[in-house]
């Protein structure tokens, strides 16, 4: 017998169009509610809201909690709407399912937050990691944590490397280095200059290596003087915002996905790339040792090491070992399949 179809209201962050972790997060969620049976009717907030757009949030946030419109569930996409959600669910009288991504969750929020958080009935995060560290001051169950790793879209998947974009970036016979990423002054986390710093000496082993750095942000301009100050003109591309109908080909165009973070609270990129059969490194400070499972599915250093860092990248591109197999665990099937499972025996008997 068919499930009963669900209304659901989503607080998030952003849109599908900005492009980040979280976005991609919540569009894989969408599609997999859809195909559970579940409504989904978005009240969001941008990434970066400037004065605004946080007015119209708190518009329509308004609007919403004085009408009359009946939902049977409220999704908090993010730690800091919280407070939004939980105002929502006890004036509608409906349970509200919050969602946990990474440094956000990490530290002790404010006490608003922190009551917010004490009225969900489910909670979900992204890795074992966030849900560690989430519950290390959260005053829940910790039952009610269930972790809900990120998915994939199918469009990242093997194939040949782009010859239009090797010619666009003037890559041929080059050896690539990539990492995707925003280049935030808030995520310098990401690991961007420390792969800076050890071109010089990986040059020396490997002399047509060139490191290509996609995305942008408000740190590309500190990024870019680390790449002078370390002579790396020629070796180093920054090639900005990459159209979402090239990104898997900008992944099969690399040799080896390096992202050595320290503050990823999963990190779907690692998934992106090693669907594309690409190798893949990533830290082991944080949720990239849920997304590599643990080393199975790339090879997992400390970022904070520069000379195991450089020995990964140098051993990697060299086995060309990459973790296609086990990125199947992640595949939209396999979420699909616990979401429905969350519809089934969490939410429904919130």
């Amino acid at each position: 017998m068919p499930t009963p179809s669900i209304q659901i209201l989503a607080l998030v962050t952003g849109s599908s169009e900005t492009g980040g972790g979280i976005e991609r997060f919540n569009q894989g969620l969408f599609e997999a509610l859809s195909l559970n049976g579940t409504e989904v009717r978005l009240l969001g907030l941008v990434h970066q809201p400037t004065l605004l757009t946080k007015l119209s949030f708190v518009f329509s946030f308004l609007k919403t909690l004085c009408g009359s419109e009946r939902f049977d569930l409220i999704f908090c996409g993010h730690l800091h709407l919280a407070f939004f959600a939980a105002l929502l669910a006890s004036a509608k009288a409906v349970p509200f399912w919050l969602q946990l991504h990474g440094g956000e969750a990490w530290q002790k929020p404010s006490e608003g937050i922190r009551w917010a958080v004490r009225r969900a009935a489910l909670i979900t995060a992204v890795s074992r990691y966030t849900r560690r560290r989430f519950l290390q001051w959260a005053n829940v169950r910790p039952e009610k944590v269930l972790v809900l790793p990120n998915t994939y879209e199918e469009k990242f998947k093997p194939g040949p490397k782009p010859e239009y974009l090797i010619k666009r970036y003037g890559l041929e016979n080059k050896t690539i280095l990539l990492t995707v990423s925003r280049l935030s002054s808030q995520e310098k986390y990401k690991g961007h200059e420390r792969i800076l710093r050890l071109m010089p000496k990986l040059i020396q082993r490997s002399p047509d290596l060139v490191y290509v750095i996609a995305g942008e942000g408000d740190d590309r301009k500190r990024l870019e003087a680390v790449a002078s100050e370390n002579h790396l003109d020629g070796c180093v591309r920054f090639v900005g915002k990459v159209d979402e109908s090239e990104l898997p080909d900008l992944y099969r165009m690399a040799d080896l996905f390096v992202m050595p973070s320290t503050g990823e609270g999963f990190g779907i990129v690692f998934l992106e790339a090693a669907a594309c059969a690409i190798p893949v490194i990533g830290g082991n400070r944080d949720g990239s040792l849920d997304a590599l499972r643990e080393g199975n599915m790339g090879r997992l250093i400390d970022p904070e090491e520069p000379a195991e860092l450089g020995r990964a990248i140098l051993d990697t591109l060299s086995s060309k070992k990459t973790g296609l197999e086990e990125i199947k665990k992640f595949s939209n099937h396999n979420f699909s399949q616990f979401v429905g499972s969350l519809l089934e025996n969490g939410i429904r008997q919130c």
